[in-house]
């Protein structure tokens, strides 16, 4: 862990908040995980207090579970969860992509190709993690040229649980593959402002993730019937 004594850029609540929520969502902290205050608090080097405050936030967030007599627990992330996420995603990101066709700039056309490319460049080399982030990233960027501040909240809670999915169960690299020509699809659609491309592009990406989820869920089910 980190010391977040020496961090002085954000409060210090702040910092153990999003270090936790960091954990919790890339797989570091696993799920049933019981988040003890004491133990912590020694391994980041902070008081209780802020510990106590990251795990409440965290519990609205819906990331941990907080049970009387029993304590804090990371809460279970499931493929019935995922597919729920994914049935809201598959219009929301259609109509981000739709709205940030018509209100992307020049400079943010570059950007978006730039990130685009870096995740295709990313594709080939066998870091999940540097996929992953850019892949975030890649979906971040498009929500921000929409300059839209309330799509940007509703969007960000159902990021976050995908995000948290895609570090415990896609290992399999040719999805990301995948992905880099559907991004490319997306980006062309949105730099050429073609509104109803962008919004179907978007929401094939998102239809082929869901369909991804489900099948994986399937192949769970057959494993889990032959033992």
């Amino acid at each position: 862990m980190m010391d977040f004594q020496l961090k002085v850029q954000k409060p210090l609540k702040e910092l153990v908040y999003l270090e936790l929520k960091h954990k919790i969502l890339t797989g570091e902290i696993s799920s049933q995980t019981r988040l003890m205050e004491i133990d912590l608090s020694e391994k980041m080097n902070v008081s209780r207090t802020p510990i106590r405050e990251a795990i409440k936030r965290l519990s609205d967030d819906g990331l941990v579970k907080v049970e009387p007599r029993k304590g804090a627990y990371v809460a279970n992330i499931s493929i019935k969860d995922m597919l729920d996420v994914f049935e809201v995603r598959e219009d929301m990101e259609g109509f981000v992509a739709q709205l940030a066709s018509k209100r992307i700039t020049e400079d943010q056309k570059k950007e978006l190709r730039v990130i685009a490319l870096e995740y295709e460049e990313a594709t080939k080399k066998p870091d999940k993690e540097a996929i992953i982030e850019l892949d975030e990233k890649f979906h971040n960027y498009i929500v921000s040229c929409c300059n839209n501040e309330t799509l940007t909240e509703l969007i960000k809670y159902v990021q976050e649980l995908s995000l948290r999915f895609r570090y415990l169960y896609y290992d399999d690299l040719s999805l990301y593959e995948a992905a880099a020509e559907q991004h490319n699809r997306i980006t062309d659609a949105i730099s050429r402002g073609d509104a109803q491309a962008a919004r179907y592009e978007a929401d094939a990406h998102v239809k082929g993730l869901k369909e991804f989820v489900y099948s994986l869920g399937k192949k769970m089910e057959s494993i889990d019937d032959t033992e």
